[in-house]
């Protein structure tokens, strides 16, 4: 370590709220329910902050969402995927962004890369543990004696303001073949810098981490989608995947939120200019009828190869990069139809859904970000087309 340096040790500063999670059951339910029905209240507050505030964030691991990726043997639930993304989904029909900031429950997953002494500190004070990061740019490192002097910006931390671990990018080196490294530090040892000034997904808080001079030793660092040390179903099925996955499962619950407005508005028995209601007009019918077929069709795509991975994990079958490009493909799928949808629930809606107030702009501005992100983006799609084909790849990191 060179003087001068601070040192980053997980010291957890959210450790009164990592053992808090109901008990599954009935309890466990319960507390996901309060967690959505607080959501419609405070949705509206969550978007004008910017952020997901802590108490929230609370809120989520009672309801088991933080707990969802945390090993078995450190105490966690280790949730099937399908599971998951349909809470995800569930929380995205009410609000998309804090669906994004939840979808991060998956994100533990990752840390079966590190050295077992390492998870078993960072799960010693409880499994539900809240992790962001801000991957990108990956910065060049310092390499000294133990580990790493990390200085840096990273951008598109979100979440980064109700969480218990910090992550932040790193070029890799001879000692991880080369492939980006992820650093993970306590909250207290960055600075936030608020420039999360977006039209979508406004509420995931996805603002700037400055890191100036920590070391942070080498065993808390993991490469992204390295080799587990866990040997659990989970940590089987395929981490970047998952990653995509659940980002993805936003733009289908922001989807079903709008549709689902459409419906409500539709089935009125008369307009407020006394006319025809919209759901007696021949275009509205045609409209609503499209939207759920392809909504339900990208729907069953997703959760079939969800569902088809998820047994090859379980029974511990290799899982080629066939399996991976089609899990890919049904998720960049999702994404891009989920865009698609919200978009004809716009048409049908008129003029009135212009307004920032209507209740469909939040689902209008938040689909418009899952398939804008790189691992979703269009190019994700051509991507498993090769993989299918067995042609060469244009992508880093796929499937």
């Amino acid at each position: 370590m060179t003087a001068g340096a601070t040192t980053a040790t997980l010291t957890l500063s959210g450790g009164a709220d990592r053992n808090v999670a109901a008990p599954i059951g009935p309890a466990r339910d319960a507390a996901f329910d309060h967690a959505l029905a607080v959501l419609r209240d405070r949705r509206d507050e969550f978007n004008e902050q910017g952020f997901v505030p802590k108490d929230y964030i609370r809120l989520l691991k009672q309801a088991g969402i933080y707990r969802a990726s945390t090993p078995a043997q450190f105490g966690g639930d280790a949730v099937a995927p399908a599971r998951f993304l349909e809470q995800i989904e569930t929380i995205s029909t009410i609000c998309p962004a804090t669906g994004w900031v939840a979808s991060f429950g998956s994100a533990l997953s990752y840390f079966g890369a590190l050295p077992l002494a390492t998870q078993e500190q960072i799960y010693a004070a409880g499994p539900d543990l809240c992790f962001a990061g801000g991957l990108f740019p990956m910065q060049e490192a310092t390499a000294v004696e133990g580990g790493y002097r990390v200085t840096g910006v990273w951008q598109f931390a979100s979440g980064c303001a109700g969480a218990d671990v910090l992550g932040v990018g790193l070029k890799g080196g001879p000692e991880s073949g080369g492939k980006p490294l992820t650093a993970l530090l306590d909250p207290t040892q960055v600075t936030i810098k608020e420039n999360w000034d977006v039209v979508g997904m406004r509420a995931t808080g996805s603002n700037e981490v400055h890191v100036d001079d920590v070391f942070v030793p080498s065993e808390q660092t993991f490469v992204r989608g390295g080799r587990s040390l866990i040997d659990e179903p989970l940590n089987r099925y395929p981490t970047l995947a998952y990653a995509a996955q659940v980002l993805a499962i936003t733009a289908l619950g922001a989807a079903r939120g709008a549709v689902d407005y459409c419906l409500e508005v539709g089935s009125a028995r008369s307009s407020i200019t006394g006319g025809n209601a919209k759901g007696m007009r021949p275009t509205y019918q045609l409209g609503i009828g499209q939207a759920e077929a392809k909504l339900r069709s990208a729907r069953a795509f997703f959760y079939e190869e969800t569902e088809r991975i998820w047994d090859l994990a379980v029974a511990g079958d290799p899982i080629t990069d066939k399996d991976k490009a089609l899990l890919r493909l049904a998720t960049s799928n999702a994404a891009h139809v989920g865009r698609e949808v919200v978009q004809i629930a716009f048409d049908l809606t008129g003029t009135g859904a212009i307004y920032n107030k209507h209740p469909l702009q939040r689902f209008v501005r938040d689909s418009l970000v899952p398939a804008q992100h790189a691992m979703l983006a269009t190019n994700t799609i051509e991507a498993a087309g090769a993989v299918l084909l067995g042609a060469d790849l244009t992508i880093p990191s796929f499937p």
